[in-house]
């Protein structure tokens, strides 16, 4: 016999219930030939994977072995399936595929369709920009909804067709609240000189873009590259400043501000394959991008004051 990955299976379904009684009714077979598989997987094998005791069945030092190896492609056989399966739903057309950078307006998009809509939008996330506009000029997303950082022009395959949410989205800065320039509504690039910067290199065309920022006034920081996650946590702590988007919000430890003359700016465009797709999810996006907009103090201020909102 061969061994193959259902094998594998039924030697994960033991150890994991720890008798054979359990991991038969486990797997829908009867303990007689799940004992019968067992013993044939074993004299296979060339050795005993698992002892029988009256407390249940424990693995053999071979059988962990083998074990440690085979569980970790049980598990990524079975994300396999699942994410085909989803795939396949997607392809029937039972979900609108959508795939986005980092917005605060994600969730009152997604709930604004999901009202509009009998089927659930499935969503995925990612830094790369152009890693999304290729998912869906492949046909493995439906709609993206993207941001070009200027100075840096995506690629947008010729498949796509584009609308512009935003031409000209600020980019601000997140700072720790007790820093000197949290003090003033409007923060210099110059008042920041001193600090360390973390940037995500992996976002498409945002190091570039304050690089130049840096360049222009003449400045040359500290720059650790890192998630954003991760530079949020170190904002609070007072270890970094970092770039956000204007819709960010505020907390007790950290401050958000804008730049001075607006450095660094992105564009924001939403992508499909079609008009059709791009018309029917673009006003719920809108929607929600200014209902961002109005929850973020600083940002809200600056609409009002440019005629933008009310």
């Amino acid at each position: 016999m061969e061994l193959e990955v259902r094998h594998l299976r039924v030697l994960c379904a033991i150890e994991d219930t720890g008798s054979l009684h359990k991991a038969a009714r486990h797997l829908g077979m009867t303990q007689p030939a799940l004992s019968t598989q067992l013993r044939r997987i074993e004299d296979h094998l060339g050795g005993r994977l698992f002892t029988r005791e009256r407390t249940g069945c424990r693995p053999t030092p071979l059988g962990r072995t083998l074990l440690t190896r085979a569980r970790p492609l049980v598990d990524d056989l079975r994300v396999l399936v699942d994410e085909t399966r989803a795939m396949a739903q997607d392809a029937a057309g039972d979900r609108l595929r959508i795939g986005s950078t980092a917005s605060r307006a994600i969730p009152g998009w997604l709930r604004r369709l999901r009202a509009s809509s009998p089927h659930e939008p499935s969503l995925r996330m990612d830094v790369s920009a152009h890693a999304l506009l290729r998912l869906v000029a492949e046909g493995g997303l439906d709609v993206a909804f993207v941001h070009e950082v200027e100075g840096s022009p995506l690629r947008i395959p010729e498949a796509l067709t584009c609308k512009v949410l935003l031409a000209r989205e600020p980019q601000y800065v997140s700072l720790p609240a007790d820093h000197p320039a949290a003090g003033s509504p409007v923060v210099r690039l110059t008042d920041l000189a001193e600090d360390r910067w973390m940037i995500d290199p992996t976002v498409d065309g945002e190091w570039d873009g304050l690089l130049r920022a840096f360049r222009s006034a003449g400045l040359n920081p500290r720059v650790l590259h890192g998630d954003y996650l991760t530079a949020s946590n170190l904002v609070a702590t007072g270890e970094v400043v970092t770039l956000c988007q204007p819709t960010s919000l505020a907390r007790p430890d950290m401050a958000i501000r804008p730049l001075e003359g607006d450095p660094v700016a992105v564009r924001l465009l939403l992508a499909a394959r079609s008009a059709p797709v791009l018309d029917a999810v673009l006003p719920a996006l809108r929607e929600a991008y200014w209902e961002s907009a109005h929850q973020s103090p600083a940002y809200r201020t600056r609409l009002t004051e440019s005629g933008v909102i009310d």
